[in-house]
């Protein structure tokens, strides 16, 4: 992916290695936590911040099929104890993947002004053979930070279903953003819903996809407000070009009178304006695509 291999080296970074069921490498830090099990059926990991510990490295959880056939299954548990701070870093490969499946079914915790980055990565061949299915449920403490990056620009999509659940407490931060950029016959679901149901809670859902080819995606972003100052906002953008299809549903409620929750969807297809700027200083209009939509996926 580009990143130094040190990481895997170093006595102060904590990380995990796993290819299919097969567990690699593990190693834990002072103030990290990491119990890992692997079987011929799934991969369970339980990671536990100490409480009030700042972990200044990024935690790496590298996992993936190499072979063309396969399946991979994570159940992770991460616990963020009071005053923790940590960045997770997932690194997910399938560079030959044919017949591949990947889930994985996380259950996050923060406790109280705990702070989570979770950046996840994925890295795909170009055949379109994998079938990747993350789902999260997450509760956010009061006072929490918790914010939760997807990024799937590299290679074929496949099949991508993804499915996260933020439950944000008292006076809690959640952001959620996705990036994915889908060929071909690729197919995309991605439904992120945050509730926010403590007081003074925030919360933002940002989702970018785009589509070219004959690939679909369906997009759903949720919000409810259900606490007296609960603020939330919706965010999705779908770019389409050739015969691809994009639907974008907002979902937002509101349970409290003094919560406010908005929402802006949009789906259209390149910006005329963008292109000919581009194309007037000499770029390919081929190139000038490429380059409009990887700006709307950063």
């Amino acid at each position: 992916m580009g990143a130094d291999s040190a990481v895997l080296t170093s006595s102060e970074i904590a990380h995990l290695v796993a290819i299919g069921h097969n567990l690699v490498s593990v190693r834990e830090i002072p103030g990290v936590s990491l119990q890992v099990t692997g079987g011929p059926q799934d991969i369970s990991v339980r990671l536990k911040l100490e409480r009030e510990r700042k972990i200044t490295n990024p935690i790496h959880l590298c996992v993936g099929v190499l072979e063309k056939s396969g399946t991979q299954k994570i159940k992770i548990d991460v616990r963020a104890a009071q005053r923790s701070a940590a960045t997770l870093m997932a690194h997910c490969f399938f560079p030959a993947a044919v017949n591949v499946e990947h889930t994985m079914d996380a259950l996050v915790d923060l406790e109280t002004e705990a702070e989570l980055h979770y950046l996840e990565g994925h890295y795909h061949g170009p055949w379109g053979g994998v079938t990747v299915l993350p789902k999260a449920q997450v509760r956010v403490g009061p006072r929490a930070r918790f914010f939760a990056d997807f990024s799937l620009i590299t290679g074929r999509v496949g099949k991508l279903a993804i499915k996260y659940r933020v439950e944000a407490q008292a006076d809690a931060i959640v952001e959620l953003s996705s990036r994915v950029f889908g060929h071909a016959t690729d197919e995309i679901k991605i439904q992120e819903e945050v509730v926010l149901a403590g007081k003074s809670s925030r919360g933002l859902v940002k989702i970018r996809v785009a589509l070219e080819d004959q690939a679909t995606a369906e997009v759903t972003g949720m919000t409810a407000g259900n606490a007296e100052g609960a603020r939330g906002h919706v965010d999705c953008m779908e770019i389409v070009k050739d015969q691809a299809v994009a639907r974008a549903v907002p979902v937002v409620s509101v349970t409290h009178p003094l919560a406010k929750v908005t929402h802006e969807a949009a789906i259209g297809s390149i910006d005329k304006k963008q292109l000919e700027t581009l194309m007037a200083r000499g770029v390919t209009p081929e190139r000038a695509v490429d380059m409009i939509v990887r700006g709307i996926l950063r």
